[in-house]
């Protein structure tokens, strides 16, 4: 204790700032100095170098395939040659000796036909190889006026309309009881919970097919963490002003909940935008009739989630479109930037903050399940789960694929 007082004598003049930064200092020219000396001691490295190759876009126009290379390893890599199905072509190069982490852009004159599927193999100087298939060879569409125009209207018709006519059963979620009521919101978690585990299975998929020097996998972990901890973290701000207007006003906090399932539900749908908006550049997305019609069934449930917690609150009607457009509009932006400018490294971090939205949601919502009796898995809440649950998975295989 003497020891300790006596340290804190001696530093009671300097500012606690400068208390921290000074050790900062230290590592900064600690690593700064071996850096400058070439790392003695580790001496040169051998074997051979660490290449490793990833395409995170491919485009496809007449005559010609453009692939966007990632130097995913930590050594610089060269490309030498590369083939289309296991014939070696031509191909340019917009930089030949690719940096770590570093891209460069590879256009490879080739007739290929539409429909049919390609192997492409990139061959280092070292001999290293790299493999990307094309299951189906569809022209890439240009980004222009109409082309947004599409995506907007595809948008509209798999997220904001069918969201919308969800939201009609506000009339119905009014006049159920309290313990029709606990169900509703049971089913309203069910159908986030698998939400939550399909968007996370989605960044997991698209993370595994990118580039891993960014964080690979890790990112849709990362993702998750962040935006639970960041809506926490704003929750826990709210909460007393909230308190506060429920005091004044004899408000509950049905309305709060609707705009949290709302967000919630809008990462998850912004995250499902970017994956037809990224099907669509690359062909594997058929705009048929049933397609759509899956869409808007899958996505009607998730207007019914919305409008539980406002059971017993007279929410304006602009609220209501308000709502609906937090919920249903983000799948315009998602697929924009899926046709557009699909990148897997983000797609898979935007798919992660999608889950932990809605995991944080999700324990906001469940206090609301509890029957009188305090228990949180009761036999309608239970019911409830699984009916979410089966219906949001249901209406999930008219989407499959």
């Amino acid at each position: 204790m003497e020891a300790r007082g006596a340290t804190s004598r001696d530093f009671a003049g300097v500012p606690a700032w400068v208390l921290g930064a000074v050790p900062l200092a230290l590592i900064a020219a600690a690593i700064g100095l071996f850096a400058l000396l070439g790392g003695p001691g580790l001496g040169e490295r051998t074997g051979p170098p660490v290449e490793e190759l990833a395409v995170e876009r491919t485009v496809l126009r007449p005559g010609e395939i453009e692939l966007t290379i990632r130097n995913d390893g930590p050594d610089a890599v060269e490309i030498a040659q590369v083939t289309v199905n296991e014939a070696f072509v031509p191909f340019e190069a917009e930089v030949n000796e690719v940096g770590r982490l570093a891209t460069t852009t590879l256009t490879i004159p080739y007739p290929w036909i539409d429909g049919e599927a390609y192997g492409v193999g990139i061959f280092t100087s070292t001999g290293g190889t790299a493999e990307h298939e094309i299951p189906v060879a569809v022209e890439t569409p240009s980004a222009d006026l109409d082309f947004y125009g599409l995506m907007a209207l595809l948008g509209i018709y798999v997220g904001v309309i069918p969201v919308s006519l969800g939201m009609l059963w506000l009339p119905f979620v009014r006049r159920i009881g309290a313990e029709w009521l606990q169900a509703l919101i049971a089913f309203t978690v069910g159908l986030l919970a698998f939400l939550a585990v399909d968007a996370g299975l989605e960044g997991l998929e698209i993370a595994e097919a990118g580039p891993g020097a960014f964080g690979g996998t890790a990112l849709v972990y990362l993702g998750a963490l962040l935006a639970y901890l960041a809506l926490a973290g704003v929750d826990a701000g709210l909460s007393r002003r909230r308190e506060r207007i429920s005091r004044a006003s004899g408000a509950a906090a049905g309305p709060y909940l609707a705009v949290l399932v709302a967000i919630g539900i809008g990462l998850h749908n912004f995250g499902e935008g970017v994956a037809i908006g990224s099907s669509y550049a690359v062909g594997a997305l058929a705009l048929g009739t049933f397609l759509v019609v899956g869409f808007a069934i899958h996505n009607t449930t998730e207007g019914l989630a919305i409008v539980a917690p406002l059971a017993s609150s007279r929410p304006a009607l602009r609220r209501l479109v308000g709502l609906g457009l937090i919920a249903g509009a983000p799948v315009i932006l998602g697929a924009w930037i899926g046709a557009a400018a699909f990148n897997p490294s983000a797609a898979a971090f935007l798919f992660g903050i999608g889950v932990g939205a809605i995991a944080q949601v999700i324990v906001q919502l469940a206090p609301v399940m509890r029957d009188a009796g305090g228990r949180l898995l009761h036999p309608k809440a239970v019911g409830g789960l699984l009916a979410g649950i089966a219906v949001i998975y249901l209406t999930g295989l008219l989407v499959a694929g």
